[in-house]
Parts: structure tokens; sequence; C-alpha cells
């Protein structure tokens, strides 16, 4: 990077030699503005042109379009950091303009080509001659939309008209790139050759980015219209009540005439801690960062901040709630030694111990291994291990709730009360894991993705492939999408977090959300959406530390600590005050503390600017910055290394040394003193972040009695509002942030009464409040949602004889009690009296629909799911063969029982039967069939015994006939024809409605149909099977991969013995079978046709991004499925 910007310099600088040489041939000065010098150009343009314009031409096209905007900014922060001199002060004006000017272009063709694609602006002839003469009219790029707007010319010239256009007027706005200092002699025609050039040069550069950010705008607005089309669609269903329904809703009508959420969640019962029967069991999950009980390294990456310390104390202060009997908060296990500490390669760390001595209960961390073990790696490369940690997590709970449940529930397991997910990556965790156990799902997104996203298109950095390439930022979206499927409630610290995020995602619409809360509150049907409820609970804060003297006055300087005898003292001080006031000249003035990571977003920069340029500030106060842990900063990541070099140039810039501390380690556990330190010499807390998404450093700061100045963007906005105690700023307005600092450092009664104020209203923010908020609402949302009825088969004792497994395979259990003769025969008497029970038993089991079906002691489970279609969507004869070599290879263990064989299939049951029958199988040797991509479970061997328990499972947010006619419509694309896309009736069930999909239709993808469905507030799970050739739409957590999680919790099997057989490719839920820690056997050639093209748009996510293709519990057979030896291979998995 040094390199690059030495480069950037030299070009900057041969701009400066040349008007230095234009400089002395002109001794006047410039007295007229930029229209003056349009007058007189004609006439001078030809005697300049040689001494400066073409050369200035050429460096500046060069700086801007061979470097991007971080090597511009880089370089002006190093000029910045360096200025000493006149030519440097032109060097750093220069800078800015030109990444200034980079960082406007995303902007202005947002700005401007939606008039184009409106058809509103047509260049004239006169016009594109002018062009003609500045602009090189041979030039050519592809800026063409795709199709063409209708009464649209799109040229060359019509595209650079609008860029010299915009820049033009953007100059004329904020000033020209290369203003004429005023104590510079240059000629007139020379400057405004120098404008015109750089008009010229940025032209160029907004032609190089137009393809991509007309691509970026079009979609951005194809996506807007389609959301407000949606929101038409859900507002048109929804908008009529029935008489009955008016009527029905008038007794609540008047009682609820503001317009806000919390009115109309106001049934909600707060929590009752004298209720403490309950023994609920609580679980959150946070996957990425470094996660531990004490010494939290916050701050040692991007990953490791906030969330870590608020997941940890949630935990704890949920555990020390009256009726919680145990809280798990699970993570990832990392054993690198070399990399992180070795506590965090620890299975179980205790958080808190159980109130009442039991076993089980408390808090606890518990790490499940996602991905490599031996290596810490960012969340952005956890995405393709998620569903690792989904299986283990699976396996945790079950074992969890078994124990539980004999110890405080008779025996029957103890389900989670509610799975948290924090962040993105555990919110889709939550999900899957909320659809396997149905039990309610909470979401809290910490930061954003699609915010994010669209922030950094707007800044114009990077295109959307390379922010897709460093974010996975598509697929962080997507897991956030799903997560507002699948919750009941989402989390939010401030009422801007719901507006201006959450109001992005497709999922969420805020207008729709409260008008079914309305209507299911007045009892009205909801025609089948789901929108989760948003409700604001702000994180909690331990107090328990703050001290009496914390809160007591007059304690506010350091005059009976520090004095004459300073040397003495010193020794009784934390040890941390030591280490920041041995910066400072006079340690006795107020103290202005910001704490926070090395992040650009932390704004750190503007709050030294202007502490540094304010003579007033310097003169009253310190500045001591906490910024995160460092030994050596070029061993830091690259934002945090760029901040930490910035600040320490700034320091020298404006010569802060004995004003600023910037010391280099503290502990978490001193974290408290050094709050302690800013109150008592009356200092300041400041938050400076662009946006701040909650900002607990606040309440922290506020608990020690200090007053604050926070940012005005974010969730600082509703703290200050509640506890009083500080000014709003604008982060980006230097002399703002100056003036309220002074304010608050230089007024003592405004310092006081601020103080007082955030110590009275503290409370509202303390653990206790939050947690009983947090379970009053959880509370509510369960009230609407059926519990899991999902029971654990108990684990059976080995059977004393091989005869007795056959006995137990066809589910006749014979106790091997009673009399029995001497050589082992029961007596007939008995025998016969244990049969007829038996199959008394199985009659009065198949004539109960509800009745749980155990095939056996089943050590292995082989699962078939490979789709193999023909091109007319038709079974092929390869699925013939691989189901006959799987049974084959199989079959001893068949007999055995040690062995159970499951079908998944997205074929319907009655398909399934005619292609079983064809194929001479007996549909009876499979245990359990899957039909209809996951969404119908049947047992073959208790007469095909629908399993209605895993029908209710998935049933959760099912929107039924009501999207049956909805389906046609939103899949064919707007040219496509009627007959596109038609339903097939006899591929149809209560949990199903199958479409026939015409060749070589126009149809849409699975995300942009699942796009569309979302924005109606309809949540289901779709799937492309028969080579693209059928479409089934199933209930959004019924899937092959979660029907098969569901059995292995039903029958007790661990899925890491489960071995699936899949091909290459197939249906549009392949990838979600071969991801996870069952082994997974990959079939060569046995796919043909699949239907993986109608999965995901080209600028989505990538199928890496799914599942980990190097996985080592993923096989890929060497041989073609004809030649491949599965019983060898089974052998070798120990399947037999």
């Amino acid at each position: 990077m040094g390199a690059v910007n030495e480069w950037v310099n030299g070009y900057l600088e041969a701009i400066l030699d040349v008007g230095s040489s234009v400089r002395k041939k002109d001794d006047g000065r410039l007295k007229h503005n930029i229209a003056k010098f349009a007058e007189e150009e004609e006439d001078n343009y030809g005697k300049e042109e040689k001494l400066f314009n073409p050369t200035t031409k050429y460096f500046v096209q060069e700086v801007v379009n061979s470097f991007d905007e971080h090597d511009l900014y880089r370089t002006w922060v190093k000029v910045t950091a360096t200025r000493n001199r006149e030519r440097s002060n032109r060097l750093e004006n220069m800078c800015w303009r030109i990444w200034h000017l980079t960082r406007k272009k995303k902007q202005v063709m947002w700005n401007t080509f939606p008039y184009l694609s409106r058809g509103q602006f047509t260049p004239t002839a006169t016009i594109r001659t002018q062009l003609a003469v500045t602009l090189d009219p041979k030039a050519s790029i592809d800026v063409l939309p795709d199709p063409l707007p209708s009464g649209v010319e799109w040229d060359w010239f019509s595209v650079r008209f609008v860029c010299c256009t915009t820049l033009l007027n953007l100059f004329e706005e904020e000033g020209p790139p290369f203003p004429q200092p005023s104590n510079h002699v240059i000629s007139k025609s020379a400057y405004h050759r120098s404008i015109q050039g750089c008009c010229f040069a940025g032209s160029v550069l907004l032609l190089l980015v137009a393809k991509i950010a007309l691509d970026d705008a079009q979609k951005l607005a194809r996506r807007h219209i389609a959301r407000e089309e949606g929101r038409n669609d859900a507002a048109n269903d929804l908008s009529e009540l029935s008489e009955g329904e008016k009527e029905k809703g008038d007794a609540n009508s008047n009682a609820n005439v503001k317009d806000n959420i919390s009115r109309i969640g106001s049934e909600m019962q707060l929590w009752s801690e004298k209720d403490n029967s309950r023994n609920l069991y609580i679980v959150l999950i946070s996957i990425h960062g470094l996660v531990r009980g004490e010494n939290m390294e916050l701050g040692r990456d991007s990953d490791t901040g906030g969330q870590v310390k608020y997941v940890v104390e949630l935990a704890r202060a949920l555990a020390n709630t009256e009726g919680i009997d145990r809280v798990d908060l699970l993570t990832r296990q990392i054993a690198s030694p070399g990399e992180v500490d070795s506590s965090y390669g620890e299975p179980i760390e205790m958080l808190s111990c159980p109130s009442d001595g039991s076993d089980c209960g408390g808090a606890y961390i518990i790490r499940l291994p996602c991905g490599p073990r031996d290596k810490y790696i960012p969340k952005e490369s956890l995405w393709p291990h998620l569903p690792e940690f989904v299986d283990a997590a699976l396996s945790h709970i079950v074992n969890m709730a078994r124990v539980l449940g004999e110890q405080v529930n008779g025996g029957k397991p103890t389900w989670p009360y509610v799975i948290h997910g924090h962040y993105a990556d555990a919110g889709e965790v939550a999900a899957q894991l909320s659809g396997a156990l149905n039990v309610p799902m909470l979401l809290t997104g910490h930061s954003l993705g699609r915010n994010k996203f669209e922030q950094l298109l707007k800044q114009g950095r990077l295109s959307r492939e390379a922010i897709n390439a460093t974010y996975k930022i598509m697929r962080r979206i997507e897991a956030e999408e799903l997560g507002v499927d699948a919750a009941e409630m989402v989390v939010t610290s401030t009422r801007q977090e719901i507006e201006e995020q959450w109001g992005l995602y497709d999922g969420f619409d805020l207008k729709l959300e409260r008008k079914l809360r309305v209507r299911r509150r007045r009892g009205v049907s909801c025609l089948g959406r789901h929108v989760p409820r948003m409700v604001v609970i702000p994180p909690g804060m331990d107090f328990s530390y703050v001290t009496t003297q914390d809160s007591v006055e007059g304690e506010g300087d350091l005059n009976s600590l520090i004095g004459s005898d300073r040397a003495q003292r010193k020794r009784n001080l934390p040890p941390i005050w030591s280490e920041i006031m041995r910066f400072f000249t006079n340690p006795h003035k107020p103290t202005i503390l910001a704490l926070s990571r090395p992040d650009p977003k932390k704004n750190v920069m503007t709050l030294l600017k202007a502490f540094g340029e304010c003579q007033a500030l310097r003169k009253l106060a310190n500045l001591t910055l906490i910024l995160g842990n460092r030994d050596d900063i070029e061993e830091m990541s690259n934002s945090s290394s760029t901040v930490l070099t910035m600040v320490l140039k700034l320091i020298d810039k404006y010569d802060l040394y004995g004003q600023v501390a910037y010391p280099k380690h503290h502990k978490q556990s001193e974290v408290p003193e050094i709050y302690r330190l800013a109150a008592k010499t009356k200092g300041v807390f400041i938050n400076p972040a662009l946006v701040e998404p909650f900002g607990l450093t606040l309440i922290e700061a506020a608990a020690y009695g200090l007053p604050v100045v926070a940012t005005k963007n974010g969730g600082p906005v509703d703290i200050l509002k509640a506890l009083n105690n500080g000014l709003l700023i604008d982060p980006h307005d230097q002399k703002a942030i100056q003036d309220a600092l002074l304010k608050l450092v230089a007024d003592k009664n405004l310092w006081q009464e601020c103080r007082k104020n955030g110590l009275k209203n503290i409370h509202r923010f303390s653990w206790p409040e939050h947690c009983r908020n947090y379970l009053s609402h959880v509370e509510l949302g369960r009230n609407r949602r059926s519990t899991s009825r999902l029971e654990i088969t108990p684990i059976a004792e080995e059977p004393i004889s091989d005869s007795l497994k056959d006995v137990e395979d066809i589910s006749f259990r014979f106790s091997t009690e009673g009399d029995s003769k001497l050589n082992g025969e029961m007596d007939p008497a008995a025998r016969q009296k244990q049969i007829i029970e038996a199959v008394m038993c199985r009659v009065s089991s198949i004539g109960n629909s509800n009745a749980n079906y155990f095939p056996g002691r089943r050590q292995r489970l082989v699962v078939v799911a490979a789709d193999c279609y023909d091109g007319d969507g038709n079974i092929s004869e390869a699925s013939q063969e691989i189901i006959t070599n799987v049974m084959s290879a199989v079959q001893s263990g068949i007999r055995s029982g040690r062995v159970g064989v499951v079908l998944l299939t997205g074929l319907s049951l009655q398909e399934t039967i005619e292609a079983l029958n064809n194929f001479q199988v007996n549909i009876e040797e499979f245990d359990a069939v899957v039909c209809n991509s996951g969404s119908e479970m049947y047992y073959p061997r208790k007469d095909l015994m629908t399993d209605a328990d895993y029908e209710a499972h998935v049933q959760y947010a099912w929107p039924g006939e009501n999207i049956r006619s909805t389906i046609p419509r939103l899949a064919r694309i707007d040219d496509g024809k009627e007959n596109d896309i038609v339903e097939y009736a006899s591929g149809c069930s209560s949990r199903c409605f199958s479409y026939s999909v015409k060749p070589g239709a126009m149809i849409r993808k699975i995300d942009e149909l699942r796009q569309r469905l979302r924005m109606r507030g309809l949540r289901c799970n779709l799937v492309y099977t028969h080579a693209g050739l059928r479409l089934n739409v199933i209930p959004l957590f019924a899937s092959r991969k979660q029907a098969l999680r569901y059995l292995s919790i039903k029958w007790g099997i661990d899925l890491s013995k489960v071995v699936v057989f899949v091909g290459e490719k197939g249906d549009t839920d392949h990838e979600e079978l071969m991801a996870g820690i069952q082994k997974t056997l990959v079939l060569k050639g046995a796919v043909e046709y699949g239907s993986e093209k109608l999965l995901r748009s080209d600028d989505n996510y990538k199928r890496e991004d799914v599942f980990s293709q190097d996985s080592p519990n993923i096989i890929y057979a060497e041989k073609n499925y004809e030649d491949c030896d599965i019983s060898a291979i089974l052998e070798n998995l120990k399947v037999s």
C-alpha cells in the first residue's frame, strides 16, 4: 500500500509542478470568478493549452482512473499528517477534492440515471456537438441498459453529457477541485482549463463505473418497486374487515387511538418472579468472536466487541431470574493455543452457579465445533460451517432436555422455552433449531447487513461483486431474512433500528406488522400472513460493581489524591490510573473520555481534530482514548492499524503531547476504574461514532456519574431521552463536537445536573429490568404458538437374543419376564397371552394416527436422497439402480435391526409408491418415506401411517390455501405466459402445493420468488424438483434435511451415524443435504438433470458459502454410480 501511495503522490506532485511552471509565466492575481474565465476561455485557450492543460489532464486522468478511493484516502491522510509547507497545503487540498469526487460518483449516478430510465432527458444535437469538441467522440463504453427504456436514445454522448453536467453543477455548488489559493498567482485561463480538465477526468471516471452504477441503481429500483407491489397486495387483502369483525373490534378501538408499537402490544402481562416453579430452559446463541466469562478480550478484533459482553451478561442475568432453571450460551469452540487462549477450547464454562444447588442449573457457555477447531477464523468465513454447528447444537439441546426432564419434569423432556440468536449467523442457526424442535425463536441483529450493503454501494469504493466477496454480504442478508421468517419476536435496542434498519428488509414492514397485530387481537384472520413483532428492549447493565462513592457528590477532583507528594501517593491509585495519568502534563484537568474499537466508524479522528483545533478546549481538559489493546500496530488488521496510525499522526500534527492519553493495554476489569477516573476529574464521556446501533458505553458512563456527548445517529437518541444526562451532536460537525464538550466541561452546574439525572434514571437499564421486559414479551409470543410435542424415544437396552431383535423390528415388544421352562422356552399360555396383547397394541396404534412409531434400536441410518430424473422430469433408471444397490448393501444390517433405511424424495406419495413398484422394491423395507420435498412423512411398516406430529411440527406460519393462487402469478416473470406454470393437482396435499412448469418457461428463481412472498408477509419453503419442471411449495420449516433431524431426535440416532446418498446435483434443496455432520456420499454421474439453475440469481451468494466442499464428512465416489462399490464404502464407514 505504501508503494501505491507513493505513485499517487508522484502524480499529484507532477500536477503541482505544472501549475508552478504556469505561475512563473504570469505575475497577475486571480480576481474573477469561474464565469468570467469562461467568457475569456476562447481567447486564451490556444495560448495556455500547451503550457498547462494537456499535462494536467493526463496526470488527473492517471490519478482518478488508476487508483481506488482507498488509495486516494490514504494519500490524503499522509499529506494531512505531514503537512508543513505551502506546497503540502495545495497537495492536501487536491487529494481531498479527488477523493471527494470518487465518493460522489455513486450518488451522482443514482440521482441522475433515474431520470434517464424514465425517458425525461434527451440531449440535443447541439449539446452533442459541443461535447464532441471537448471530449473524445471516438471513445466507447457499454453503458446501455438491457432492455433499453422506450423513448430514450442511449449513446456515448448522452452519458457523457450527464456526467459533465453533473460534475459542473457539483463544482458550482462546492467549488472546483483545484481551488485557487489567494496567495498564489495563476493565469485565469489556465485555472479554468484545470477545472475543465478535472471535469473531463471526472466524467471519464464516472463513465467507467456507469454500467455498474446503472445496474446497481436498476436492481435497487426494481426491488423497491417489488416491495411496493407486495405491500399493496398485502394491504388490499387486509384492508377491509367484515361487519362482524368490525363490531368485534369496536370495543378496543377507542383504547388505541395513539399509533405506537407499545400500545398495540398492551395485552402483554409482566413477568412475575413469584412463580418460581417453572424451571425454564433458555438457549442463547452467539457464534463468532472470542466468548468467555472472565477477562473478555473486547476490541481484540472486529468480531469481539460489545455483542460478546452483552450475551455473556444476559446469560448470567437470566439465570439469576426466578423461574429460570438453566441458560446455555452456545458459541464456537476454538482450540488453537498459538492464536488464542486455551480457555476458548474448553467445551463447557460455568458463568453462574445454580441458586438451588442442582446439578444442571445455572448459566453456561457451551462451545461446539464449527469449522476447523485449530484455527480462529473471522465471521465472514463461518457461513459454510454453520450446518455443522446446527447439528452439534441440536445434539446438545436434546441431551440437555432429557437430563433436565428427568430432574424437574417427571421424565418428560424439558425443551427450551425460547432459542435466541444474536447476529445473522446465529440467527440462521436459531431458525434451523426452532424448526427442528418447534420452539419459539428470537432474533437480535446487533448490526444489519442490508444497511451496510446499501451504505457501501453509495460510497462507491467497491463494486457489488467486491462487497459480496469481501463481506459475504448477500449470504448474511439471506440469513437475516431467514431469521425474520422464523422469529416470533425481534429484539431491538432502539426504535430507529426498527424504522430505518429492519425496514429495509423484504420480510418486515412496520405497517403490515401492526395491522396483523390488531387483527390477531381482534380474533380476525391474518390470511396466512406472518410478520414478527419488533420490540424495543434496551440492553441491561450490571451495577453491582458501582460503589456508593461513585454516586456521592464532591468526589470530582483529584486534589486529595494527587498533591505535592504525588510520587508517594501514586502507589495507592489503581494501576490503570497511573497508566493514563503518565501521559498528562496536568492530570488535574477534566478528562474527555472516548472508549471504542479502533474502527473508522467510531470517528475518533474527527474527535481528535476537534480537540486539537480548539485552544479553549485544550486549556480546559485532557483527552483519553481507550482504543482496544495493541502490541504492534503493524500486526493489526488493516482498518485498525490505519486508525491508530492516523491518531498518532494527528497527535503529532497538533502537538498534543501531554494532553492526550492513548495507553496500549487495559483489562476488561479495569474499565470501571477508567470511568471512575473521568468522573473524579469532572470529565465527560463522548461517543462520536458515525452511526451507533445502541451505545452500551453511554449507559456504563452514566452509571459512574459521567455526563455524555453522543452521536445523534442511532441508539443514543433513545438513551439520552431516557437518562437526560448529556448532549447529542452531528458526528460530521467538528464545531458541534467542540461546542458540546466545552459546554459540559465549562458549565459546572450543567455538569452536576447531567450527573444527577444519569444516576437517578440509570435503573431503567438494569439487568433485572431488562429480564422482566424480555420474559414478558417472550411469554406473549409463546401464547400464540404451540409448544413442541416432540417426544424422545427412550434408549432401549440391548435385546437378549437376535430373535428378539427381529420381533422388535416389526414393533412387537415381548417381555422376557414370566414363567419359562428350564430350556428357555416360554410357557405356552404365557406366550399366547403376550402375542394377543402385542397384536391388540399394534391394531390400536394403527388406528391412532398420533401414535409414535419406533422401528427398534437402530445403530445406523442410511438415507437415499438422490434426485434422478430424465429431461422430461420422469424418474430415471439411475434411481432404481441406486435404491437396489443400497438395499442390497445394507440387507444384513436391516435383518439384524442395526441399520434402518429412509427415503427422501420430491415425489408425491402416490408417485413414490408407483416408482418403487416399478423397481420391484418393497416399500416396507424403508423405516420412513419422506415425500413432497420434506412436507410429509409416512411409516411403511405401519400401513403408511402419516406422522401427524411431524405435520403439526412444520405447521408454523404455513399460509395454507391463502398462498395457492398467489404462486403462479408471482412465479411467472413479466413477459411469461399464463400456462408457464400451472397447479399440479395430483401432487397437492394439505402441506404441499405442487405446480407444473412448462419446459423453457420464463419463471422466477427460488431467491426471487421467495423475496416476493416475503414482501407480502407469506412464509414458506420453495423447492424446484423433477429437473426443474415441478415446483413444490411447502411450510417454512419443512424440508428433507429438517425431516432427517426430526427422525434423529425421535429415534435417538445421532446425525453423525447417518449416511446420505445424493448425486452431484439435484433439486434446489440439494445443498442442504450436503451440509452437516452426517456422512454424505456423492454418487458420480447419478443425476443427469438437476434444478440448481433455478436456485439463485447470479449476483447472489455462491454454493461455497452454503457448505464446505472439502468437508471430511463429504465423500465423493471415485467411480461412476454404476460401477461404485457401495458395500465397500459402507463397510469403510462401519455401516453393514
